[in-house]
């Protein structure tokens, strides 16, 4: 029947200076669960992609695999950014407390629009984060936490990791270490004096975010938390790694950890080693989410609404 497929509507949610706006998809099941889907870093719209490359729409095909099994979502656009514009002048001055305070603002919204009593949060990667510094403020309307290839340790090491880890820094490896050093110290770096293909990371713009971003321990912010915790990390992470999932989730006795073989940082399916067929899947929105991610989150988010 057609009546029983999913629906998605626009959804807003009060921000600063103007509207937070997302996507509403609303499952065919009655009193469905919703999971907010709190987005990664820089400029990643509420599908999931970037202008940098990251085209794969996993966070569309991560609304469409929970509706699928009746549970709705909310995906959206951060502050400043996309439909989310005029939230904000100046996208790049936020902190992780301010992305926490639209988190809370999502939820009240969601709750008015949908009538559940709570709300998941699921975080993409730096999403994790965000995630975790709104559920430590209150927990009150949160049903649980889905941290998906989220940090657990602080963003300066793992940072210092990704750009070691890239043979191809190595000519720029000690200028970019030395910046991040002074980042978490809390002092700003002259852009002017470091090399061009660094500027992108460190530019002025975004170093008082990155001071802030620096200055959070996941774990240490997983450790209080009293709501259900899945923790899901792929295997084929080339961005967070296994060892993040762990500390996450020895943080905390009562998260669940899942590993899943064969997934990477955006939830696709990569059978190889190799860093540039894994970076491929990236681009591709027609490769869908790999298997087991859905079946996974779903199953998390079900067997607690049923336990409730």
């Amino acid at each position: 029947m057609a009546s029983a497929d999913p629906v998605e509507t626009g959804i807003e949610a009060p921000g600063p200076q103007g509207p937070l706006k997302g996507t509403l998809h609303v499952a065919a099941t009655a009193n469905a669960p919703v999971v907010l889907i709190i987005p990664g870093s820089g400029p990643t719209d509420r599908d999931g992609n970037n202008r940098l490359g990251v085209k794969g729409s996993s966070y569309r095909l991560l609304a469409e695999g929970l509706g699928q099994r009746g549970i709705s979502s909310v995906r959206i656009d951060k502050r400043g950014m996309f439909g989310s514009a005029a939230a904000i002048s100046d996208a790049n001055n936020v902190t992780i407390g301010d992305y926490a305070d639209d988190v809370r603002a999502w939820i009240a919204a969601i709750r008015q629009k949908t009538g559940s009593d709570c709300v998941w949060v699921l975080g993409h990667s730096e999403g994790g984060l965000v995630a975790l510094a709104a559920a430590a403020r209150d927990e009150t309307d949160i049903c649980g936490l889905l941290l998906v290839a989220a940090a657990g340790r602080p963003l300066g090491e793992i940072l210092r990791e990704q750009l070691r880890a890239n043979p191809a820094n190595a000519p720029i490896l000690d200028q970019a270490l030395a910046a991040i050093a002074e980042l978490e110290a809390g002092k700003p770096v002259d852009a002017s004096k470091l090399n061009p293909a660094l500027l992108p990371l460190f530019h002025p713009s975004v170093q008082r975010f990155l001071m802030n971003s620096f200055s959070y321990d996941p774990a240490q912010l997983l450790a209080k938390v009293k709501k259900p915790v899945l923790i899901l990390q792929g295997q084929r992470d080339i961005q967070v790694s296994e060892e993040d999932a762990r500390r996450l989730a020895a943080a905390n006795s009562k998260a669940r950890l899942e590993m899943l073989p064969d997934v990477n940082h955006v939830l696709k399916q990569v059978t190889t080693d190799d860093r540039t067929a894994n970076i491929a899947t990236y681009a591709d929105p027609n490769l869908p989410l790999a298997p087991g991610v859905i079946d996974a989150i779903a199953e998390f988010v079900l067997a607690d609404a049923n336990h409730n």
